[in-house]
Parts: structure tokens; C-alpha cells; sequence
């Protein structure tokens, strides 16, 4: 399972342009080479969205999910819970569930929280790397600003709200005040779908080892991200084996019960703009995994150093499925 791939901005970008059966056209043979049965799409506004068009792109991603399912003709499905995910084990299809990676799309309004329930979302990821109504995020890399902040009174309203109704809180892309603020308004499980260890790669998008501390003791779980910037501190380094040192790190930290895999893969299918943004040091873009179908290589590597199959399972999905199955809306049980 890929708990992080902004599968949904890339499909509504395509059948924007006329595509239709996108995912089954151009994303689904990679998935199932690598063994995936389960992917977490973000829903990711791009800047030049906001703060206008934010809620109608999202709608629009969400709308474009819900039409290549049905013409997928049953190789595909929409994943809200536990038993959704559980009941892959007894058929084909390839699972789809929302996140957010930023709350744009609700801009500073706490009733739409509920209708994107409905329709499925169940990851509030509160930003992506930009200031929004919730939070400040991390940048890619330093920028200047004015003095940072965390959740703001909106942000924290949603997270009380988010975790009321079950719904997991992602602190990928959060800075670290906002960090520290999801732990003192929540106390329930919080993720973070994809981000490494800080330890390994000091950038702001990674997380310090008391932060990973923290979402151990909470029962938590970390997505690797493997985007080479956040992978290795160089780019001849950023390979699958620095992939894995980044699961050693957190497993020794907190267990590998809280470890999972949060590719965020998106080398080909960036616009320019994008990678731009993402550009640090000089160092252009690129994930460390070669598609889903590179995940073979990362068994290969755990394998070598003595993980065992039933760890590898783990990470693999076995440590999602735990998490999301115990999810429940803590107002009606």
C-alpha cells in the first residue's frame, strides 16, 4: 500500500485535456507490477488554483475519481474504511482512498469538512509546503517570511472536528510549530504519510527523531517519501539502499509497527512550475523509486539486512490496515 501519490491531480489534469480511463491507461499496469492493492491519493490544488479555485478543483479531482471508477468496469473502487480495504483480499480491484495535502479547498469554512467526508476523504492532511487558513507549512527550503506560526484557531477547530469524526491527521508538510500544536489539540493516532527522518537528510520537510518519538507514542505512522532531496543529502547517494536507511532510522526509533511507504511519486508527471519549487541546492527532482514496480528492489534491500517477511508485510501495508481499521468517530462510536 502507498499511503501518499497525488494520483488524482494527475488523472483530472489528463482527462481535462479529453483522456478517459486514465488510471487503467497509463497508472495501472505499474501498480499491480509492484504488488500495490491499495493507494492513498492526495488531492493537491497547484498554486495558481488558489485561493479562487480551490474548491473546485478538489470537487473536480474527487468527480474524475468517481467516473474512472465506473468506467474501470469493476477494476477499481473507492476505499472509506477498514472493511473497504479488507475486502481487496477477496477481489481484483486496485483500492483508492482520498487525503487532503492542504486544506485550500475548505478555505476558512469547518461545515465543508463534512461534505468531503462524504465523499470520501478520510486523511486531513492540513498543508502542503505554503500558509494557509490552518497552519503554516515547511518549506523546501528556507524563504523569507515574517515570524512563523502554527495551527491557527480555524486550524485548530479542524483537527478537533477531523479527529471527532475519525479522520487521520497528516503532519507531512506541516512546520514544526504546527507540529507540536497537532499533539496538543489531538489525542489520538496522527500520521505522517511522507516524510523522512531529519537526522538523516537536515531539511525542514523531515522530521526530527523526538517528533518521530511522538507519533510512536501515539500509536502513529510514517510513509517513507521517496523524493531523492529528502532520501540522501546527494543526489549519487539518493538510491534505494539510502530509501531504506531512512526505515532503519524510525524503525530503531519507534518500531517498525510505524513504519509504512509514502513514495509521493511525481518525477513525470511535475509541470515546470513545480519543480521549480522543488528545486534545492541546485539539485533537480527525481524519486528514488522507479514507479511501484520499483518496489522489488526495496524488498530486496530489507531483505539483506535481516528484516523478515512478516516486518517487510508490515510496511508494506499490513501497519496501514491496523491503523485505518481502528479509526472510528469518537461522537457516535
Amino acid at each position: 500500500m502507498d499511503i501518499h501519490f497525488d494520483l488524482m491531480l494527475f488523472v483530472e489534469r489528463r482527462r481535462s485535456s479529453g483522456h478517459r480511463n486514465v488510471i487503467v491507461e497509463h497508472f495501472l499496469d505499474d501498480i499491480r507490477e509492484g504488488g500495490f492493492r491499495l493507494i492513498v491519493s492526495s488531492i493537491y490544488i497547484d498554486d495558481e488554483y488558489i485561493p479562487e479555485m480551490a474548491l473546485r478543483k478538489a470537487l473536480d479531482q474527487i468527480s474524475a475519481l468517481y467516473q474512472e471508477i465506473e468506467e474501470s468496469e469493476g477494476r477499481l473502487c473507492l476505499c472509506k474504511n477498514g472493511a473497504d480495504i479488507e475486502a481487496l483480499k477477496d477481489n481484483d480491484k486496485i483500492g483508492i482512498m482520498l487525503a487532503f495535502e492542504g486544506v485550500e479547498p475548505l478555505y476558512n469554512d469547518i461545515n465543508l469538512l463534512d461534505i468531503f467526508y462524504e465523499l470520501g476523504v478520510r486523511i486531513v492532511g492540513l498543508n502542503w509546503s505554503r500558509r494557509n487558513y490552518a497552519a503554516d507549512g515547511s518549506f523546501f527550503s528556507p524563504k523569507r517570511e515574517g515570524k512563523k506560526g502554527g495551527l491557527t484557531p480555524f486550524g485548530v477547530e479542524l483537527v478537533e472536528r477531523a479527529e471527532n469524526k475519525g479522520m487521520l491527521i497528516d503532519v507531512s508538510h506541516l512546520n514544526d510549530e504546527g507540529f507540536n500544536d497537532v499533539f496538543e489539540f489531538t489525542d489520538g493516532p496522527v500520521i505522517a504519510t511522507h516524510s523522512n527522518s531529519r537526522a538523516i537528510v537536515p531539511v525542514m520537510r523531515n522530521l526530527k527523531d523526538e517528533q518521530i518519538k511522538k507519533l510512536g507514542r501515539r500509536g502513529g505512522l510514517i510513509g517513507i517519501n521517496s523524493a531523492n532531496k529528502f532520501t540522501s543529502n546527494e543526489d549519487a547517494t539518493s538510491n534505494v539502499p539510502a530509501y531504506v536507511d531512512h526505515i532503519d532510522r524510525i524503525a530503531d526509533l519507534i518500531g517498525i509497527e510505524h513504519v509504512a511507504l509514502g513514495f509521493d511519486l511525481c518525477d513525470t508527471e511535475l509541470t515546470e512550475d513545480t519543480k521549480k519549487e522543488l528545486t534545492i541546492g541546485g539539485r533537480d527532482f527525481f524519486n528514488v523509486v522507479k514507479g511501484h514496480r520499483g518496489t522489488a528492489d526495496i524488498r530486496g534491500e530489507m531483505e539483506r539486512r535481516g528484516y523478515s517477511a512478516e516486518q517487510i508485510r508490515q510496511v508494506f501495508g499490513e501497519n496501514f490496515i491496523h491503523l485505518i481499521k481502528k479509526q472510528k468517530k469518537k461522537n457516535h462510536g
